[in-house]
């Protein structure tokens, strides 16, 4: 089996585009382009800048922010329209396929190498395979996990991130009370995403008022408030950002561990998406690992996981370039 494959990451942000080689179980990255997803009008147009006139493609993927349904995109921070039937005509007719980024990001998943994650719980050493759970905090927050089928992964795509937020103890209950006098739906990604750690932090200085440093509320109105508050927090510049970034890690391990329960993913839990790395001192912390483990009769079990945290921010792209493979094996 040979092939060139064309596979993308689309976010609200950035679009992640890559060509690839496909020779036998091998994938050879031809070349690869960051691009600003508002500098096109839409996926075709991004692809047409990339591919150039030589460009022969024999299957595409593309994963995008959003449930897929019935070949159409219903992308939640992206304005493009997305159809497979339309990008697949702009390509000039190869077998194209639309899914969910965290679908891609599990496809690529078993695809890391050991310097590409760090481990934040060993957990227990397997023979065979097992399911595994992917979570990954960003813009949003997205789920998904990986089934174990007779002849390989299957990844499930979900919209968990939308599920309603479960507090664990006072503090996050009244969190709770604070988002809902703001929003129709507290939702796990309202707390656990970018603008998470900001509703978080608002939440932590309604709790505790005082005057914001004069440094810290330049930073806030001019830069991207929930790296700010990550940034000093880990810098200990600020005891109230710090108190959030702890909240928001707590919260993280909760999640992560329902996700683990509800597809039995023995095989692991891996933390992805753009904020882990950036906090990987406070996740090695242990307070991670504490929420994880916070679940009563099932703690054993959970402590029989291993839990990684993706270092790689093309694990999507590379998971999206796989599934057109398995096209192409088709």
């Amino acid at each position: 089996m040979a092939g060139m494959i064309l596979a993308g990451d689309i976010g609200g942000t950035k679009t992640h585009l890559g060509l690839f080689r496909a020779v036998g179980r091998e994938l050879q990255t031809i070349r690869e382009h960051l691009y600003q997803t508002a500098a096109f009008q839409s996926l075709e147009q991004a692809c047409a800048a990339f591919l150039l006139p030589e460009d022969r493609i024999d299957a595409a993927c593309f994963g995008v922010p959003g449930p897929v349904i019935d070949g159409v995109s219903h992308a939640t921070n992206v304005s493009w329209s997305m159809a497979q039937d339309s990008i697949q005509r702009a390509l000039g007719g190869p077998p194209t396929h639309l899914m969910n980024d965290l679908e891609a990001t599990a496809y690529g998943v078993p695809y890391l190498s050991e310097s590409e994650v760090a481990i934040l719980q060993r957990g227990e050493a397997r023979a065979g395979r097992a399911n595994i759970a992917v979570i990954a905090a960003g813009t949003g927050l997205g789920e998904a996990a990986l089934i174990v089928t007779p002849s390989r992964y299957f990844a499930v795509a979900s919209e968990g991130g939308h599920s309603d937020f479960a507090p664990r103890g006072d503090e996050q209950r009244r969190l709770l009370e604070f988002l809902a006098r703001e929003f129709d739906h507290v939702s796990f990604e309202r707390v656990l995403s970018g603008p998470g750690l900001h509703n978080i932090y608002r939440f932590v200085v309604s709790r505790s008022p005082g005057a914001e440093p004069e440094w810290l509320s330049i930073r806030m109105r001019t830069e991207d408030p929930s790296a700010v508050i990550s940034e000093s927090a880990l810098a200990g510049q600020d005891p109230r950002c710090g108190q959030a970034l702890e909240i928001f890690t707590a919260i993280y391990g909760a999640e992560a561990a329902n996700l683990a329960l509800k597809y039995l993913a023995i095989g692991g839990v891996y933390i992805c998406g753009g904020i882990a790395p950036k906090i990987l001192p406070l996740l090695q912390g242990g307070g991670l690992i504490e929420a994880f483990l916070d679940k009563g009769r099932l703690r054993t079990m959970l402590e029989r996981i291993s839990i990684r945290v993706s270092l790689n921010p093309s694990a999507a792209l590379i998971g999206a370039a796989w599934a057109a493979v398995a096209m192409l094996e088709k």
